[in-house]
């Protein structure tokens, strides 16, 4: 029976590369998006050319009504949850903290944070808990940003991501004995729409040549590192946290 993956932000950047790479290898996939549908129709639209079921979910990820919607709807759509991906998430444009509004910083961490907790705790009831062959896993998307700080230009983000960072280590062992799994992956300079959300449409590929290995990354690099933590191959792997940021 085909596996089943939900992806909050999955209609864009590394959420829509890891709704691909997953349809490509045989996952059912459903996919979560704010506001963008035809990006997020186009997403599940690319999944069904190719011989894939995919469904589209509206809604919030700080909102808790629409994330139990998400998951309610994914669920009745293929039949039940295999792994989870908490990857919605966003900036503002670059300042120091000082510059920085409440509001700011409100839409930031509610997001970020909070919209990721939601996830996570609807995660954490609905896969399967019974111990067998089978697994339940949560993957976060963090950032690179949370051990570098992001100053002069997104603390707020790169704190927020730091939450997610204790998330997965404190959760993977509550969940350890429910049979789910719970990873983490740090994307560092990925080539993604994130960066002109911020005001830095090129920030990727500017400060590309200062990495390791002189370039940004592709959503796709990190698509990989998603799927492998999602999938039976990472069978022994829990309250990891894998960077790809190459080098960074």
């Amino acid at each position: 029976m085909a596996k089943v993956i939900l992806i909050s932000g999955g209609s864009r950047g590394i959420g829509k590369a890891t709704a691909l790479l997953a349809a490509s290898k045989g996952w059912q996939v459903a996919i979560t998006y704010r506001s963008d549908a035809a990006a997020a129709d186009a997403t599940v639209a690319q999944i069904e050319y190719n011989g894939g079921k995919a469904k589209a979910i509206q809604g919030d990820a700080a909102c808790e009504k629409d994330v139990i919607n998400a998951f309610d709807t994914a669920i009745d759509q293929f039949g039940g949850l295999d792994s989870v991906v908490v990857n919605a998430g966003i900036v503002g444009p670059s300042m120091t903290l000082a510059e920085m509004t409440t509001e700011r910083m409100q839409t930031i961490l509610n997001t970020n944070i909070l919209g990721a907790f939601l996830f996570a705790r609807e995660a954490a009831r609905r896969l399967p808990a019974a111990k067998s062959d089978e697994f339940g896993s949560i993957v976060f998307v963090s950032s690179v940003a949370a051990r570098i700080g992001s100053p002069f230009e997104y603390v707020d983000y790169a704190a927020s991501k730091g939450a997610i960072d204790t998330l997965t280590i404190g959760l993977s062992k509550e969940l350890a004995g429910s049979n789910i799994r719970v990873n983490g992956v740090r994307p560092g300079l990925i080539e993604t729409e994130i960066h002109a959300s911020g005001g830095q449409p090129d920030r990727a590929e500017r400060l590309g040549k200062s990495v390791p290995l002189a370039r940004p990354g592709t959503p796709e690099e990190v698509a990989e590192a998603i799927i492998w933590l999602s999938g039976e191959n990472a069978s022994y792997c829990t309250g990891a946290i894998l960077d790809v940021a190459g080098g960074r």
